[in-house]
């Protein structure tokens, strides 16, 4: 067995390309070859192609060059690695001293987004072209697009919070979660990006808290069983309601109204559990029978509804009967 494990990097047809090392207009650099020292532990198989378009990028990133050459050399590099910060931060670089059209190179960059859509680099490369440009104008239609490929892209929801936020851009927001929630009532990315809209850019009043709420109450009646709605009423009872009294009240009657049609979700009976502590905290008013619903619902969970958790909420139960009874301690 070889002292080295080894793996192919960039083996992609060569037929048609010619090596920087044969091209007339780059006799006067010496590329620089990839030194892994003398005992490197995983030597790559790298392409000759891949070998041959990186040595000449170490060359020219190692005197700084600029120039159209240099630039059409990145091009190379990443389409054999989309991956390479440094490759996308060098031609960065040269975009803005060669004075490039920046919004050619919005087109160029959309090519490889769409094509690996999931890839740090692309979209981060993109985000500093709108920076730069300080237009936005074809953001949310490209994020739109892309996230009907995938609603769960991680970084088409990033780069659209991020224009969103900077630019100002919230007119149709909740309009575009909402579509996507018909879609698919257990995008939790929708859901995430439907509360981010609930705090900026100002945090939401009263009433329209409120009919968030009624909002959140419809889409769980669908799905009972759906965690991302639980999960986004709870953010909006604490942080929009200040677990308001009022709101509180509406909440559990909602919860109250699921549980005895037969509803045996164990978000909602943990839903009901966070309603329960939250009153004990706010009042001392039936404490007592409070906390006796509260670890009836958690031994509930663990017998029956929750059992893959079962020591957790035997753990909720003990922590809840120690945080508003504690025991008495003899002197």
């Amino acid at each position: 067995m070889s002292e080295f494990q080894k793996t192919e990097a960039g083996t992609e047809d060569e037929e048609d390309f010619t090596f920087y090392r044969d091209r007339p207009e780059w006799k006067d650099v010496k590329p620089v070859p990839q030194d892994d020292g003398p005992h490197a532990v995983v030597a790559i198989l790298y392409s000759e192609k891949f070998k041959d378009v990186h040595d000449y990028f170490r060359a020219v990133t190692r005197i700084g060059e600029t120039s159209e050459r240099a630039l059409e050399l990145t091009k190379d590099a990443i389409e054999l690695n989309p991956a390479n910060y440094t490759v996308w931060q060098y031609r960065r670089k040269l975009l803005r001293e060669l004075g490039k059209d920046l919004y050619e190179e919005l087109t160029f960059v959309r090519g490889h987004i769409e094509q690996q859509p999931k890839n740090y680099q692309v979209w981060h490369h993109r985000h500093v072209l709108v920076e730069w440009l300080q237009d936005p104008l074809l953001e949310k239609r490209f994020t739109e697009m892309m996230l009907s490929q995938d609603a769960k892209n991680y970084h088409a929801w990033q780069h659209r919070t991020w224009v969103v936020k900077a630019f100002q851009l919230y007119e149709g927001e909740l309009d575009f979660t909402d579509q996507l929630l018909k879609e698919d009532v257990r995008n939790n990315s929708a859901w995430n990006y439907r509360f981010f809209l609930m705090l900026y850019p100002k945090k939401a009043d009263d009433e329209t808290a409120k009919k968030e709420i009624l909002y959140t109450m419809k889409a769980i009646s669908r799905v009972t069983h759906n965690e991302s709605a639980w999960n986004y009423l709870r953010g909006l009872m604490v942080k929009l309601c200040a677990c308001n009294p009022n709101v509180l009240d509406m909440i559990w009657d909602f919860c109250l109204e699921l549980k005895k049609s037969g509803t045996d979700s164990p978000h909602l009976l943990a839903f009901m559990i966070d309603i329960l502590d939250a009153r004990m905290e706010a009042s001392i008013e039936n404490r007592q029978e409070n906390l006796k619903s509260a670890q009836g619902l958690c031994r509930l969970l663990a017998q029956e509804k929750d059992k893959i958790r079962e020591q957790y909420w035997l753990y909720q139960s003990d922590w809840l009967q120690c945080k508003y009874i504690p025991s008495s301690v003899d002197e």
